[in-house]
């Protein structure tokens, strides 16, 4: 009967294999690593003023080649052609360019004769009011207020007012109106005069008005509507003279026409 010698390698010898090589491991990647992570805080801790200092300047860097990269905002140049037809007058509704607003001879509150010369090289904002009005005119007269406020160092920038009822606010009537509602003469001009004259500057110049009208007696504009005019007399905005928000954003889009003034 032959012999055969039978080895029990059993289990202890692999396990100890998988715990040589789990040990090795470690030792080759998690330790060394360790005191990586060591060797390079103690560096950063010993260069922090200088890397601090690149990382400044890397913000700066960035942040102006943000700004100059950065497209600047442009106001448009509303043309007839641009705006709702309800607004325009109907012998101007294809106009595509070349529009401005038109010469005018009216008289403000101090009985002075107010032409477009007054506004030459002058951004102003523009609107259509009553002194009796009861309705929308006092909270666009507030707002107007708050555009004078706001602007009052700038004699670059002026506001004008038309009255829609010219027969009842005479220059005695606006000249109060305007006392009561804190109006700065060199700045805001509350004007009156010919009714066709500035029912035409609402209907074909400022395109202000969604009625239609000869600037006959019974004729009647209402209009909420505020118009941001730059120094080329161009309509560069609309806005709700009634709302906040909005005088807000003609504010913000009064800063943005100035600077545009000087390039």
């Amino acid at each position: 009967m032959t012999n055969v010698a039978v080895f029990n390698i059993g289990t202890k010898p692999i396990k100890n294999r998988f715990e040589f090589n789990f040990n090795s491991l470690f030792k080759l990647c998690i330790v060394p690593l360790s005191f990586d992570l060591k060797s390079m805080l103690k560096t950063l801790k010993k260069y922090w003023i200088f890397i601090a200092t690149m990382g400044g300047l890397s913000i700066l860097i960035l942040t102006a080649f943000y700004n100059i990269l950065k497209p600047e905002r442009v106001l448009p140049i509303y043309q007839p052609a641009q705006v709702n037809q309800e607004l325009v007058d109907s012998s101007i509704h294809y106009q595509k360019k070349y529009h401005k607003i038109a010469d005018f001879a009216l008289v403000n509150q101090n009985g002075t004769r107010i032409t477009q010369k007054d506004y030459e090289g002058k951004i102003y904002v523009a609107e259509f009011f009553f002194t009796t009005c009861q309705t929308i005119c006092p909270i666009m007269t507030e707002h107007m207020y708050e555009i004078q406020q706001e602007t009052l160092s700038d004699p670059d920038i002026l506001l004008l007012s038309h009255s829609v009822k010219p027969e009842i606010d005479s220059v005695a009537q606006l000249q109060r109106y305007a006392k009561r509602k804190g109006v700065i003469d060199s700045k805001w001009n509350l004007v009156t005069g010919d009714k066709k004259q500035i029912y035409d500057l609402a209907r074909t110049s400022y395109l202000a008005v969604k009625t239609a009208g000869d600037g006959g007696p019974y004729d009647m504009i209402h209009t909420e509507n505020f118009m941001l005019i730059d120094a080329n007399k161009q309509i560069r905005g609309f806005y709700d003279g009634t709302d906040p928000e909005a005088i807000k954003t003609l504010l913000d889009d009064i800063k943005v026409l100035k600077a545009s003034m000087y390039k």
